[in-house]
């Protein structure tokens, strides 16, 4: 169940910070979005696109639809009509088909570039290597219907805070420099998404400008979990 509470303290410490923050309301209903969607909360985050198109539909047109989890190039076109921001975008072929979608739809879409920062292999995003070859030749410059506004990362999901301070902070570096290197010229490059319920605290403090918050506000999820890394 949605608890208010917690969501207008985030939403306070989300602001001190000069960040945003989006409500992941995946697996939730829609009763307990409106819930949260009354309280004055706007960011709603889903990873799945088919539950992501039945909240659209049922919901007020003025939530800002985030896509935060894995996106396969077969369903862009069922967001690409309305969705606000895609967090993770970790190919180019991916980024490709959201421009394409894009331009049908007449839109150009916000994407964030996902950068796999995290121990666990099964993580998706670019590695930081690639992402420059990427850059390096332009392979991103012909996309006229994507814009590229900014990077995502995941951390460990481990107790280890040293770790999940280290990853956030490399990311905050590497955002740093390539927005320095590439983006220069670009002042719509400028949003960070690092943090979740467990490490938005530390995402924040490591200069974390968006942060994806679901079960601290909406309660835990009937969903095992991943098995944390004993680091």
């Amino acid at each position: 169940m949605a608890n208010i509470s917690v969501l207008q303290d985030i939403t306070k410490l989300a602001k001190e910070k000069n960040a945003v923050l989006v409500a992941i309301s995946k697996t939730k209903p829609v009763e307990e979005i409106r819930k949260v969607y009354d309280a004055g909360q706007r960011a709603f985050g889903e990873n799945k696109v088919q539950e992501l198109v039945q909240k659209y539909e049922e919901l007020p047109k003025d939530i800002e639809w985030h896509m935060v989890g894995n996106l396969q190039t077969n369903k862009v076109k069922y967001i690409a009509p309305f969705i606000h921001l895609i967090h993770s975008v970790d190919s180019l072929k991916l980024a490709i088909e959201i421009n394409k979608q894009a331009a049908k739809n007449g839109r150009v879409i916000d994407v964030l570039l996902e950068i796999h920062i995290a121990a666990e292999t099964n993580k998706s995003g670019f590695s930081e290597e690639e992402l420059i070859d990427h850059l390096d030749i332009k392979a991103f410059d012909s996309l006229k219907n994507i814009r590229i506004v900014g990077l995502m990362g995941m951390a460990t999901n481990t107790k280890s805070q040293v770790l999940i301070k280290n990853e956030f902070s490399g990311l905050k570096s590497f955002f740093d420099e390539i927005r320095e290197t590439y983006f220069k010229q670009n002042p719509g490059f400028r949003i960070l998404s690092m943090g979740m319920s467990g490490d938005y605290l530390i995402a924040l403090e490591e200069g974390s400008n968006m942060i994806r918050v679901g079960s601290a506000i909406f309660g835990e999820r009937e969903i095992k979990k991943n098995p944390t890394i004993p680091i």
